[in-house]
């Protein structure tokens, strides 16, 4: 039985999909020829008392409860899911802490579409054993489906930290789902973070990479254009050549990129997406051409200029410099464009400027180590001993949180563009 669900499963899964059918909704439907046989296979393959912990005694007889129960399992291995959810939630009417019930109840009702009811399922799941990586990322996924996003995210990026069953198909779509998601919020490095281990890994397929050239265009939008339409084709091929740029293959990418920025050459963000890939692929100089080819396009572009400054920081910052002080003018607001000034004005020795620009990056960032680490620079050259010494405390005892978490999300930080981590930087030395 689980080897004929587990050959479906894989049979639909790679098959070819019709042309103009790609949607950035696409994630759960790309599995949905095989969702009823796959979660089902989860149910069978993943419920077991280790996986869950043991479950609070029952508040009536066993002998009911054990009955139920093993009705409810039957139905299930062999497909009649009608009774096993009578049988399931008269099961769990007996005993409410039964959370492999729970986990079943809602795999069924996740293979059925009902996303609320899965949803329900799932969080009393997680109630009950709240180590089980798997249970939160399903529930993440019926919240995708939902539309509830910012929860969707948060409880995939719990699931994977906290582990997930081996299936590699599950983590493809839980990844994709991910990185979709941090598309949808504007969070683009962490997308493209998430979406190029996709393609390091081989996961990548047309989908994978049309999420990522939304990404390395700064697009947060759900939308999908029409297949063959000028905006599907640029996107596809941007998220191709990214693709081959996390795999390392960075000549590939670049004649692939080059191809594309000849024939869309006023195509919004291309020139900033092949900046970032140069960036990548540590070609920096021709990195800042392709940035300043952007601006050309777009004069008003914070992000680029960010992004000359960032690039040029360390190796030129005095050349940076003017490019920071220009995007503080256009977006004052901008946290992380503040940061880089005051790195930059840092890296020439101009402290005293330096601090206040970095104390309204701090504000807007108070957990991030680095700002602190500059601080305590700035305010040592400067003089300040106690401020330094309070700067360099809490970057030590930040730095040691952050090491014991190992969260994605506490490792780095993004201005509100989410185009440039601060993790791109290094604070100069003493």
């Amino acid at each position: 039985m689980l080897t004929r669900v587990q050959t479906e499963f894989t049979n639909a899964t790679t098959n070819t999909r019709p042309a103009g059918a790609l949607s950035l909704c696409f994630t759960l439907a790309y599995v949905k020829t095989a969702a009823v046989r796959f979660f089902v296979v989860l149910a069978i393959a993943l419920v077991s008392p280790h996986s869950f912990g043991q479950s609070r005694p029952p508040s009536k007889p066993a002998s009911n409860f054990a009955t139920l129960s093993a009705q409810a399992n039957a139905a299930r291995d062999t497909d009649r899911l009608d009774d096993a959810l009578t049988l399931y939630r008269k099961a769990l009417a007996l005993r409410p802490n039964w959370a492999e019930g729970w986990w079943s109840l809602g795999t069924i009702a996740y293979d059925r579409n009902s996303y609320s009811d899965a949803s329900r399922a799932f969080q009393r799941v997680i109630t009950l054993a709240p180590a089980n990586g798997t249970a939160y990322v399903m529930l993440g996924l019926s919240e995708f489906e939902l539309g509830h996003d910012a929860l969707a995210l948060k409880h995939l990026q719990k699931g994977m930290a906290l582990g997930l069953d081996k299936d590699p198909d599950l983590r493809r779509v839980a990844l994709l789902d991910e990185g979709i998601l941090l598309q949808r919020a504007g969070r683009f490095q962490s997308a493209r973070d998430v979406l190029g281990q996709m393609c390091l890994q081989g996961m990548q397929n047309k989908d994978v990479e049309y999420v990522l050239g939304m990404t390395s265009l700064r697009q947060a939008n759900k939308t999908v254009p029409p297949a063959g339409s000028e905006d599907e084709q640029v996107t596809s091929g941007v998220g191709h050549a990214a693709c081959l740029a996390s795999q390392k293959k960075f000549e590939d990418a670049r004649l692939f990129f080059n191809e594309l920025v000849n024939r869309y050459p006023k195509y919004p963000a291309i020139h900033y997406a092949f900046g970032v890939l140069l960036t990548e692929a540590s070609d920096l100089s021709a990195a800042v051409a392709e940035f300043k080819e952007e601006l050309k396009n777009n004069p008003a572009d914070v992000v680029s200029r960010l992004q000359i400054a960032a690039t040029l920081y360390k190796t030129d910052s005095t050349a940076g410099l003017p490019f920071a002080e220009e995007a503080v003018k256009l977006s004052p607001h901008q946290p992380f464009a503040h940061y880089l000034l005051g790195m930059l004005l840092l890296d020439i020795d101009n402290y005293q400027q330096s601090i206040p620009e970095l104390e309204i990056a701090q504000k807007a960032f108070p957990r991030e180590t680095r700002i602190y680490l500059a601080l305590g620079t700035a305010y040592s050259r400067a003089g300040r001993k106690q401020d330094s010494a309070r700067a360099r405390a809490t970057f030590q005892r930040l730095k040691q949180e952050a090491e014991k978490s190992k969260t994605r999300e506490e490792k780095s930080m993004q201005g509100s563009n989410g185009s440039i981590s601060v993790g791109d930087l290094s604070p100069p030395p003493q």
